[in-house]
């Protein structure tokens, strides 16, 4: 794993503010469980501090982290914290943080807002349909009740934590008593919900992708009121509540309770850890009673006795919240001491690509807010301009013979291209002009942006790997190609044949397109065709009698037989993609035009599917004109010997290196598709995608530096062959 330096953040003497006002804190760890979170990462070789989260915390986490995340320790802060004053107190540290730009362990502002507000969170369950008690919210201890409630009911304050002000009320005075408490007390409104007679069970949970529900903890109460109180938590009640672990549930009541919580978490937005708090009532219907996204990790507590039961000491239960947090920023990498496979050249580069980080980022949300459309052509110019002048600052100049000035352009170093590597990446956005470009944005696991998945991030790996190259004065020694193409949105119709003439040209070719999760590049794809299709008719009346069809009808009655093209067992799918119809007034449709899809592996399916596809809209019925023409065509990327053996020189590389690294298929078409089958070409170097051509396109943060790495590290590996 690797060695972090590690800030605790936690609330418990300090009340270093400007100004004490509102509702304090009443929430505080023991000091005792603080050494003993510290004990436990120091365990693992981690540099750590603690710190109380007051006004000072900005200034003291400048003297104790990097400046940036550097090397082989980046930080890393375990919040603790639960606020020094406030409604939102929760809030306060991650928001700090956030602002800083350090990673930290545990739920954003926004979850743990929502999650301290009792109110809010209850809300959220209903709308996902989880199960809650029945509730309403007095404002004031006399204003009326809005829901009818059935004694007994639970009162508690609206935004607050462990079992401040709870009780059990019978009747209306004990009802009005209770909230009278509990607004003198935190001046907060209060939350009545209908007590469940029956059993409380605890379900932590503990990860992100994926996030694991360990087993159920039941608390036992010994004798009077059956609801865990903030005396007992304290000590101060005078009988002790035990705890069972696993709560002795049926298997199928165990994965129900498991599952709420899973989704409650997710309905919520909880990162790395949590605790989902239930009542059982008598009939085993669960409900949910509150998500604790600051769960405490006290040795007696239900998370850490939870943990205990699938062989997690205390140890184990912190270092792994650590590690959980760490993949969610920085990926899988795991570097450690490199000193047996490093030399100084890969020293530096490691150096210079980790401790370049937030520049990396900056650079990537640079370029993602420079639109570049298909059909924009002065927005693709003024990219290509940016990227020539950026490129002849690294002594990179164009060649002329892959450069057709409209839809393609090539770059090389001084070595030249010839027998080196030629590295492959779009600049358009594959969307119309109309609405507006969805801007860069970050969340502590995704960068989200207009293309930057599709195309961006694979730019600015190559750029970052220029930079590094040429801060080791490798860059105009290796040979190396950067083509670039602005017709992806239009299946590269006109940059293709430029980029199968360059492809003869190099030595192997990387797509720089996104890759899957776990850092796997793709060894395989589809190929695809696109067809145009128009069927033409008369015009006629709705409800006209004639043995005359129109247009659309005719259509219609086509696309069962184009659905039967497809054979999933050979990767043969034929689809209608998007149907267009014109029509006159009130008249039915005269004119329909279609667009066909076809993807496929083998070449000859593929002419058999065409030649289908023109049967079935060759007609000879009397009013009836179709015609149908493929208007695009891009081949697969076919696995191969010569393919294998650039893989597993990736392959070696990462695990070198500690890089994760795998293969995959894909279903779309790239522009390795376009490479001869004598040239060894992968795709799918850049980092991992989702929601891939949607307005929610991402692109992973932490795979963003890894695949940086990677890409320098075999350039830097194939100059020296």
């Amino acid at each position: 794993m690797n060695i972090l330096k590690i800030a605790i953040i936690y609330n418990r003497e300090s009340q270093a503010v400007i100004n004490l006002f509102g509702v304090p804190n009443r929430e505080k760890y023991g000091l005792q469980t603080i050494n003993m979170i510290k004990t436990a990462l120091k365990s693992r070789g981690h540099q750590v501090r603690a710190f109380e989260g007051d006004k000072t915390i900005i200034h003291k986490l400048e003297e104790f982290m990097p400046s940036v995340i550097s090397g082989e320790r980046p930080g890393l802060v375990l919040n603790l914290s639960y606020g020094i004053q406030g409604r939102a107190r929760y809030t306060h540290i991650p928001s700090i943080l956030e602002m800083l730009g350090i990673p930290y362990v545990g739920s954003s502002p926004l979850t743990q807002a929502i999650a301290l507000d009792k109110v809010v969170t209850k809300m959220i369950l209903t709308e996902k349909g989880l199960p809650t008690p029945k509730f309403t919210l007095l404002n004031k201890p006399d204003d009326p009740l809005t829901e009818n409630l059935n004694y007994p009911l639970i009162v508690k304050p609206k935004d607050e934590a462990v079992s401040f002000g709870l009780r059990i009320v019978n009747n209306e005075n004990e009802l009005r008593e209770g909230a009278r408490v509990i607004y003198d007390m935190f001046k907060t409104p209060t939350l009545v919900e209908e007590y469940i007679e029956g059993r409380e069970v605890n379900v932590a949970l503990l990860g992100n992708d994926p996030v694991r529900a360990l087993p159920p903890v039941e608390l036992i109460f010994p004798e009077g009121e059956k609801i865990y109180t903030y005396e007992d938590k304290t000590h101060t009640s005078g009988r002790s509540v035990d705890k069972i672990c696993p709560a002795p549930l049926t298997p199928e009541e165990t994965e129900h309770v498991q599952s709420l919580a899973l989704s409650a978490f997710n309905a919520l937005g909880c990162y790395d850890s949590a605790r989902v708090d239930f009542r059982i009532d008598q009939n085993g219907e669960p409900y949910i009673l509150e998500i604790n996204s600051l769960a405490s990790l006290g040795p007696e507590g239900s998370f850490v006795y939870a943990a205990n039961n699938i062989g997690l000491n205390y140890n184990d239960v912190v270092n792994e919240l650590v590690e959980i947090t760490s993949k969610r920023y920085f990926g899988d990498t795991e570097i450690t001491n490199h000193d047996q496979v490093m030399d100084e050249n890969n020293k530096n580069i490691f150096n210079f690509l980790t401790e370049s980080r937030d520049k990396i980022e900056e650079t990537l949300k640079y370029w993602t807010n420079m639109p570049s459309r298909t059909d924009d052509p002065v927005a693709l110019s003024s990219v290509v301009r940016k990227l020539d002048n950026r490129f002849r600052k690294y002594h990179l100049v164009p060649a002329e013979n892959f450069t057709n000035m409209h839809s393609a352009w090539t770059w090389e170093t001084k070595a030249g291209l010839e027998g080196g590597t030629l590295l492959v990446v779009p600049i358009d956005v594959p969307e119309t002009k109309e609405g507006y470009p969805i801007p860069f944005r970050r969340d502590p696991e995704w960068l989200y942006g207009e293309g930057i998945a599709s195309s961006r991030a694979g730019l600015v790996c190559i750029i970052q790997t220029i930079e590094a190259l040429a801060k080791i004065d490798k860059l105009a020694s290796t040979k190396l190609g950067i083509f670039i193409y602005s017709d992806e949105g239009r299946g590269m119709r006109y940059s293709g044949q430029v980029l199968h003439r360059l492809g003869n040209s190099a030595n192997d070719v990387l797509v720089m397109q996104p890759g899957y999760r776990g850092g796997k590049i793709v060894n395989q794809r589809r190929g695809s065709r696109k067809f145009s299709v128009l069927v033409e008719s008369g015009s006629f009346r709705i409800g006209y009698r004639s043995t005359k069809t129109d247009a659309l009808t005719w259509f219609l009655q086509k696309i069962e037989k184009i659905n039967k093209l497809s054979q999933i067992e050979k990767h043969l799918t034929v689809a209608v993609q998007d149907v267009h119809s014109d029509r006159y007034g009130m008249l039915l449709p005269h004119r329909v035009r279609a667009t066909i899809y076809v993807t496929y592996l083998n070449f000859q399916e593929a002419d058999d599917a065409e030649n289908q596809l023109k049967n079935i809209f060759n007609t000879s019925k009397k009013g009836i004109q179709s015609y149908i023409e493929k208007i695009e065509e891009r081949p697969p990327l076919s696995t191969s010997k010569e393919n294998d053996e650039l893989i597993s020189a990736l392959e070696k590389l990462s695990e070198e290196w500690k890089l994760p690294f795998g293969t995959e298929s894909s279903l779309i078409p790239s522009a390795a598709g376009e490479i001869s089958l004598n040239t060894p070409v992968v795709c799918g170097v850049g980092p991992t995608a989702r929601n891939l051509h949607t307005p929610n396109e991402a692109v992973h943060r932490g795979e963003l530096l890894q695949k940086a790495l990677l890409l320098t590290l075999f350039l830097l590996d194939r100059s020296t062959k």
